[in-house]
């Protein structure tokens, strides 16, 4: 469909722009950060040659500048050891803190050597300030919430026309079954009158199921999106039935393999419904085998769930089309609507609280779909 489509260009374009976006505000963060991180650098400098001026200065002489410089870090983390780790003095570490920040800092952060006279030094040890280790982490938060909100977005958006188009299937379902009633009803009684002209013709039985079967057709369109509880059914019952009306309605080189549990496997079930998914998933293997080939029907106990695998031997789909053939719209036939496996889809997953999906596919040699139901 051509909203999807455009739908799709846009998510792939905002998705490209927040990329961009999250790629520049990152950088330009990161750079501001390596900026504080030289300033503070250059700072601890500073601050190492005035405890350097303190220590080396002479009895009586003036050091307030040496003293403001020292008292003016608020914010830097420094210790000052001597050559065998011994704590000297410190500064912005808390007490109970002080030994284990001050052994990772000496392994780890950065130093300054200062000298102390003959020969002899001391180092200054120094980390990132709170706030520069702050910053440095924003970025990533900034990132996460940006991806956050998209995917917010995103999700608000398919939603919202996931809901729209669901309200444009049931109408579509619903005005099916309307539209179709009146010849249906029309159809029943002038077989009625034919019975009456004609009571021995062998065609009329047949017609009269047909109408009828058109009559369930009408009746299935009528409960999608109804919220008519599905109830207990057996499960090959009513994939057999379903098989058995395909059997004679389809090409004589069609042929139908069943494998059915000796016990009886029950799941909750709208039986019109699920008729239909069954009819279609048959329908759907006819014509990739264009009329020939053969159909496997199985039905099989998974612990709390009930497995139906329809295989056939058609000319199978490719990987990159698994998912979107279950897409409204989606179809490989010239005449198609593509409208059977999204209302298939609906009937298993949304009704039946189950899962419909390809098992496999090989091309060349037949596809298998899967449904599986809880029991």
């Amino acid at each position: 469909m051509k909203w999807l489509k455009n739908f799709r260009n846009a998510k792939y374009v905002l998705i490209a722009v927040a990329a961009v976006i999250a790629t520049a505000s990152l950088w330009v963060s990161n750079l501001i950060v390596e900026d504080l991180k030289q300033e503070e650098e250059r700072r601890m400098a500073v601050w190492a040659s005035a405890m350097t001026s303190l220590i080396n200065a002479e009895v009586g002489e003036n050091v307030s500048l040496e003293n403001e410089i020292l008292t003016s870090n608020k914010t830097i983390p420094v210790v000052m050891m001597d050559k065998v780790g011994n704590i000297i003095s410190h500064n912005n570490i808390q007490e109970s803190k002080l030994e284990r920040v001050a052994a990772e800092m000496r392994a780890t952060g950065s130093k300054i050597e200062v000298p102390l006279g003959d020969d002899e030094f001391c180092y200054i040890y120094y980390d990132d300030s709170a706030t520069l280790v702050q910053l440095s982490y924003y970025p990533y938060i900034q990132l996460a919430v940006v991806v956050l909100f998209f995917i917010i977005c995103i999700v608000a958006v398919l939603s919202s026309k996931r809901a729209e188009q669901n309200r444009v299937w049931v109408g579509l379902s619903k005005e099916t079954a309307h539209q179709l009633g009146t010849p249906i009803s029309s159809l029943m009684a002038w077989i009625e009158v034919l019975k009456a002209k004609y009571a021995d013709d062998e065609l009329l039985p047949e017609m009269e199921r047909d109408v009828q079967r058109l009559q369930m057709v009408a009746d299935r369109f009528s409960k999608i999106g109804s919220r008519t509880e599905p109830v207990p059914e057996d499960v090959s019952a009513v994939v057999g039935k379903a098989v058995e009306y395909m059997k004679r309605r389809s090409p004589a080189k069609v042929k139908y393999n069943l494998s059915f549990p000796d016990a009886s496997l029950s799941a909750r079930l709208n039986v019109p419904l699920m008729e239909w998914v069954f009819e279609n998933l048959c329908k759907n293997a006819i014509d990739a085998m264009e009329g020939s080939g053969e159909i496997s029907v199985v039905v099989a106990d998974d612990g709390d769930k009930v497995l139906v695998d329809v295989t056939d031997t058609g000319k199978g789909i490719a990987k990159s089309r698994w998912k979107m053939i279950f897409e409204p719209g989606f179809t490989t036939k010239p005449r198609g609507w593509g409208l059977g496996l999204s209302l298939a889809k609906r009937i298993v997953e949304e009704f039946h609280k189950g899962r419909i999906y390809i098992k496999k596919s090989l091309p060349g040699k037949g596809t298998t779909f899967r449904i599986e139901l809880k029991k």
